[in-house]
């Protein structure tokens, strides 16, 4: 219980409230007596005057004794709680009546009493107490004059022993014990809704640490909804943390998932590069072989294919490695664009005057189609000719003998669109999410089109991406394909 923020917070609320609880009731004793003090001084304050203007006490600095202890026992009828000093001009103790007689000062501090006849009702005004050394009483004081002149002072202490005996016993059998009550009763109250308010604020986090809980013990891999804060994302920082946490275990879910496809991607690459690796490999060694055993029994034409033979395996085997390290390449984080601007419309010429030759052989119309005025676009000019040159070769190598393969670029005022289309076999609509997967190749077409690596769409899409600009395809079986991609023009003012 006490490991929980809750314990924790109760335990800290209940030495609070202990804390707090003492300080009242020593703020409250301490009050009391001054409140008490207060009063008694305020009730008494004329009382020494009384007595100087109806009896002489002193005259010609010679004190009157009888009447000394007559005035002693009058006030005695009224309050015995009082203690009577006559003090000369100087503050010593002349005389005193004292119920038990007992003095251990011999000189009282005037600055009390001339405050206090300074006409000063700040009460309480202390002075010292003759019967201790350390102690300070409230008082009554009057000055003594005999023709103008001063005799001395009549010092009354207002709270003698007696009266602090009743006071005491007071407030051991009442102060304290209402003191006491009042705090015992604020505490419960108080701790009562401290322990409310505290399950109240704590459960969310109790239900956030049970939710990371279970987070933990699905492997980390069940995204975590809290519906409770979908709509207080703007809330306190409990809020706030559990809505911190939900986009936290979305984020770490997805970021397994994508290691986990990552993972799968690599093991299938691997399986992948060795099978293409490993075919052309075995059957260029393959006819190798054969001419190191039978070269002498070969014929010339024989020797020659077997030679012709090895030569396109191992261009085959070059060539796939060649777009291995390529698409590396592309892929790698820190893989940075040659952007400047060019004219689009010479570089699709260019491309298309390197395929003259192999259309021609397959009996294939190329067309290039580009409009006027067709302004420059900004990018890495190697790679756009690069993905023209993929998207080409992959129209030649699924367009049937008589087909038709179509270049065309169309300005418009923010983008330059290019388009490469052919009337060849058309991709399945199972096989269209797929076809810019490293490795896949659709099974449409011909024995012939399956000879590539597989990567030439996949180098196509990686260089279009970091341009900032997808790769749209479009496509019918019997029909044909069309692949579409955009480039930006360049910035007005920009040469």
């Amino acid at each position: 219980m006490l490991r929980t923020l809750y314990g924790k917070l109760s335990l800290a609320l209940l030495g609070l409230i202990f804390l707090v609880s003492a300080f009242y009731v020593g703020l409250t004793v301490f009050t009391t007596r001054i409140y008490l003090q207060e009063v008694s001084q305020s009730l008494n304050a004329g009382l020494a005057a009384n007595v100087v203007q109806d009896t002489v006490l002193m005259a010609d600095s010679q004190i009157d004794e009888k009447a000394f202890k007559k005035a002693f026992d009058r006030l005695m009828d009224i309050n015995p709680g009082v203690e009577l000093y006559l003090l000369d001009s100087e503050g010593s103790i002349l005389t005193f009546s004292t119920p038990t007689g007992r003095v251990e000062r011999q000189r009282v501090d005037l600055a009390p009493l001339h405050a206090f006849l300074g006409g000063s009702r700040d009460f309480p005004i202390l002075g010292q107490d003759p019967r201790d050394r350390e102690r300070m009483k409230v008082f009554s004081v009057a000055p003594i004059l005999n023709a103008g002149a001063l005799e001395g002072y009549l010092y009354v202490v207002l709270g003698g022993e007696a009266q602090d005996a009743v006071t005491r016993a007071l407030q051991g059998s009442f102060i304290l014990r209402l003191a006491a009550g009042i705090a015992i009763a604020s505490a419960l109250l108080t701790l009562a809704a401290g322990l409310m308010s505290f399950n109240f604020l704590t459960r969310r986090l109790r239900r956030l640490a049970a939710a990371m809980e279970a987070f933990k013990q699905s492997g980390f891999r069940k995204k975590m909804t809290l519906p409770a804060v979908q709509q207080r994302a703007n809330g306190d920082e409990i809020d706030q943390l559990a809505v911190t946490f939900e986009q936290m275990s979305a984020l770490m879910t997805d970021q397994i998932q994508q290691l986990e496809d990552a993972d799968a991607v690599r093991r299938e690459l691997f399986a992948n590069v060795s099978h293409d690796l490993r075919t052309p490999l075995a059957a260029m060694q393959g006819y190798l072989e054969t001419l190191l055993i039978k070269g002498g029994d070969l014929s010339a034409g024989q020797r020659q294919e077997y030679l012709d033979l090895a030569a396109k395996h191992s261009r085959r085997m070059g060539r796939l490695i060649h777009e291995l390290f390529e698409l590396a390449t592309l892929e790698h984080p820190n893989s940075s664009l040659q952007v400047e601007p060019f004219s689009i419309a010479e570089l699709v010429q260019d491309v298309s005057q390197k395929f003259r030759l192999a259309v021609e052989k397959k009996q294939l119309r190329l067309e290039v189609e580009i409009a006027e005025s067709t302004p420059f676009v900004v990018g890495d000019i190697g790679l756009i000719e690069r993905t023209l040159d993929n998207l080409i070769e992959n129209a030649i190598k699924f367009t049937p003998p008589g087909g038709l393969v179509r270049l065309a670029i169309e300005p418009g005022d923010k983008a330059v669109t290019a388009r490469v289309s052919d009337t060849g076999c058309g991709i399945a609509a199972a096989d269209l999410p797929r076809i810019f997967d490293r490795f896949f190749r659709s099974k449409s077409g011909d024995a012939g089109a399956q000879e590539g690596t597989g990567l030439g769409l996949a180098i196509a899409k990686r260089a279009l991406q970091l341009h900032g600009s997808p790769i749209e395809v479009e496509s019918k079986q019997g029909e044909g394909t069309t692949f579409t991609f955009r480039l930006n023009v360049v910035p007005s003012g920009v040469a």
